[in-house]
């Protein structure tokens, strides 16, 4: 018989601002092929490196199929585990998280998830509702961009800004903290598109990506400096004449207060705190005054440091001094969902249903919660969508806690993660293939349908059917609990102006009525009480945050005592290859991203005794991780990087850069401060093992 071979349309589910919506071909029930969709406005037919081998992923023989029970100790990988059926299994779950609340109270269950995947319908649905009608604490779901959240909330009123694709209209282009060849592929050739009718692009990174190679100019301030480098430059903006007083009074309040503050910002005050030549902020201060329209594109990064509130904040102010916000493609954008008119968390706690009030917890905080913050303590932890154990910061702390006799955990993992070494049950979950899901995008204004297109190896279920069996085992009852996927797509479309059924014809739709080529706030109209931009925001004081646009030194990286012990700043920025952890098993992408390594600069190493390709230590108060070491240019003296999103079990010595990160917030938002950490590193001793610096973190299990 002839094979039988489909096509069929859906969304990439991964931590990307280009949500991309993908075609899969399907010959007899497998997934042989994929590609990016020709005819999506934003996709335009390509993947990322990463996603063009996600099939490696999705067919790939280390794939879960069956329930695992651990009969073993903790750590010791999956040989600790047995097989077991759903039923058991499910049992197995309700009975620890019985037991959990038995002895402390429902809020002593801890729900673990983020952004593996950024379905709704299988991510941020479900799985909070079933924990909020039972009364657990709530995640504060912090770890990526809660910073940048906080602060647009405060100065905008939302996550808006300019429309993404409009920004071929612009004719200065800064890339701040953005990384787009690597971490936001599909908006570079809108960039590109600007910069060929003529736009003059800057990439403002403490590192030479690749992005800002392929730049007009890139300017390299301090890791943690962003805030410091925005006031200098509307302070040269204003003394040239650029600031558009007659905008400001119309659509912003707070003005006055921040011009009285620049006055205190001259550039030479401003470039000394970055870095930078005063020269190089002077002339882009003049460009920024003299071009309009001005876009400026706010990346992620920037936003792992303490000061990370008031850095977003400063920024984004830069378009409102200028009135950029009057022109199509001028302004700032962070993040594009809040545009969007779909709400998760109406769906995650629906009217009508029970949901008792319970206390949050800060994600970033994990090891906190774990090893004794908390009150009462977490005794059950449901882990999905998420890796912890390879992306919290202090990992050695978090391990101690994850190694609690008194926890029982639960992990729903596609493939064995770090985090599974530490479960009592694991349950296999399908992938986007297999399953339906709701997309919309924090990169561009499109909502996709994704229907499933193949089946799940062995008896892997979606993420939303293992909660809803749960619930059935924990006796309850509440239809809510019962809802199908399509249900909760439905539920998720509702007021937002999509139809489910046109989704199922066309897979994508604009999920917003901000058109583009339009300028949504040419006129004002944020989403604030009276449509005004607030540079002052009184009630930042409340939370120990000046109300007015400022700078927020960092904490590490800004410690001159601290630099006398642990004198290189470090910070770890996405690879091309890595999408966080999703893919730092695969034989492939491990391939292309090749072993952990150390970036020093050239002056920094040989000062080490250094050469590439040396074995090295990299250590301070919390821990210490091994890696490779890489004389690299791009970055700058006092400033080492390495790359994120390793695993520790397949790391040498059994460590991340996350043995080496702090447990500390942002000004706003709750943040992680990952890029705001000090670090000596030196030549590894043979069989050095990268465990805890104070020696207790070596002998953790693997």
């Amino acid at each position: 018989m002839a094979p039988t071979t489909s096509v069929h349309p859906g969304a990439c589910p991964l931590d990307c601002p280009d949500t991309c919506t993908w075609q899969l071909t399907v010959t007899d029930g497998r997934a042989v092929a994929l590609r990016g969709d020709p005819d999506h406005p934003f996709t335009r037919g390509a993947l990322c490196g990463k996603v063009n081998r996600y099939l490696d992923a999705v067919n790939g023989p280390d794939r879960l199929t069956t329930p695992l029970l651990r009969v073993g100790p903790r750590g010791a990988g999956p040989v600790a585990y047995r097989p077991a059926s759903w039923d058991e299994a499910i049992e197995r779950v309700a009975a620890g998280l019985r037991a959990a609340t038995d002895r402390h109270g429902p809020e002593s269950i801890l729900p673990y998830y983020f952004a593996g995947t950024m379905g709704f319908v299988q991510g941020w649905t479900m799985g909070p509702r079933l924990f909020a009608h039972l009364g657990a604490s709530r995640l504060d779901t912090t770890i990526c961009t809660a910073a940048a959240r906080a602060a647009l909330g405060s100065l905008y009123g939302g996550s808006v800004g300019f429309e993404p694709e409009s920004i071929v209209d612009a004719r200065l282009i800064l890339l701040w903290g953005a990384n787009p060849l690597s971490t936001n592929l599909h908006h570079w050739p809108f960039v590109r598109q600007a910069q060929q009718r003529g736009a003059y692009v800057v990439t403002i990174d403490p590192l030479r990506t690749d992005t800002a190679a392929r730049s007009d100019e890139h300017l390299a301030p301090l890791p943690g400096t962003d805030a410091a480098l925005a006031l200098g430059l509307m302070r040269h903006i204003r003394d040239v004449g650029g600031a558009d007083r007659e905008w400001l009074a119309a659509h912003t309040t707070g003005w006055d207060l921040l011009e009285a503050r620049l006055d205190r910002w001259p550039v030479d005050r401003a470039a000394a705190e970055c870095g930078l030549d005063p020269d190089l902020v002077r002339r882009l201060g003049a460009r920024i005054a003299a071009t309009r329209p001005t876009a400026i594109r706010i990346g992620y990064g920037l936003q792992r440091h303490a000061g990370a509130g008031q850095a977003v904040r400063a920024i984004a102010a830069i378009p409102l001094v200028t009135g950029d916000f009057r022109h199509p493609g001028g302004g700032a954008l962070a993040g594009a969902s809040g545009h969007h008119r779909i709400d998760p968390a109406r769906v995650a706690r629906p009217a009508g249903m029970p949901t008792p009030p319970a206390r949050s917890i800060n994600m970033s905080r994990l090891a906190d919660a774990l090893t004794g913050a908390a009150d009462p303590p977490v005794t059950a932890l449901v882990v999905f969508d998420a890796n912890p154990a390879a992306t919290v910061p202090d990992q050695n702390r978090l391990r101690r806690g994850l190694t609690r006799a008194d926890l029982f955990t639960v992990v729903l993992e596609q493939r064995w993660t770090d985090t599974c070494d530490y479960a009592d049950v694991v349950l296999p979950a399908t992938m986007q293939p297999e399953h339906l899901d709701l997309h919309t995008s924090y990169g561009h204004h499109y909502a996709t349908l994704n229907l499933p297109a193949t089946v799940a190896p062995g008896q892997a279920l979606p993420n939303t059917e293992i909660f809803r069996r749960i619930a059935a085992a924990l006796g309850l009852d509440h239809p809510r609990l019962r809802d199908t996927d399509e249900d909760l797509a439905r539920q998720l479309l509702h007021g937002s102006g999509l139809r489910y059924e046109d989704l199922v014809r066309n897979t994508y739709a604009r999920a917003t009525g901000v058109d583009v080529g339009t300028a949504p706030y040419a006129a004002g109209g944020f989403p604030t009480p009276d449509g005004r931009a607030r540079l002052h925001d009184p009630r930042l004081a409340a939370h120990g945050v000046d109300p007015l646009v400022g700078y927020t030194p960092p904490a590490e990286a800004g410690d001159a005592e601290l630099a006398r012990r642990f004198p290189l700043a470090l910070i770890s920025p996405a690879g091309r290859y890595f999408m966080n952890s999703t893919f730092a098993s695969l034989p492939w992408h491990r391939d292309r991203t090749g072993p952990p390594r150390i970036h020093l600069h050239p002056v920094d190493a040989a000062a080490r005794g250094l050469a590439d390709g040396d074995r090295a230590r990299v250590r301070n108060d919390r821990g210490a991780f091994l890696a490779t070491v890489a004389v690299d240019d791009a970055t700058r003296p006092g400033l080492a990087f390495t790359y994120k999103a390793y695993w520790a079990r397949l790391s040498p010595g059994g460590n991340t850069v996350n043995a080496v990160t702090a447990v500390r917030d942002t000004d706003l938002g709750g943040g992680p401060t990952f890029h705001d950490t000090r670090v000596e590193v030196e030549a590894a001793s043979a069989g050095a093992c990268g465990g805890d610096s104070r020696g207790d973190g070596a002998d953790l299990p693997r």
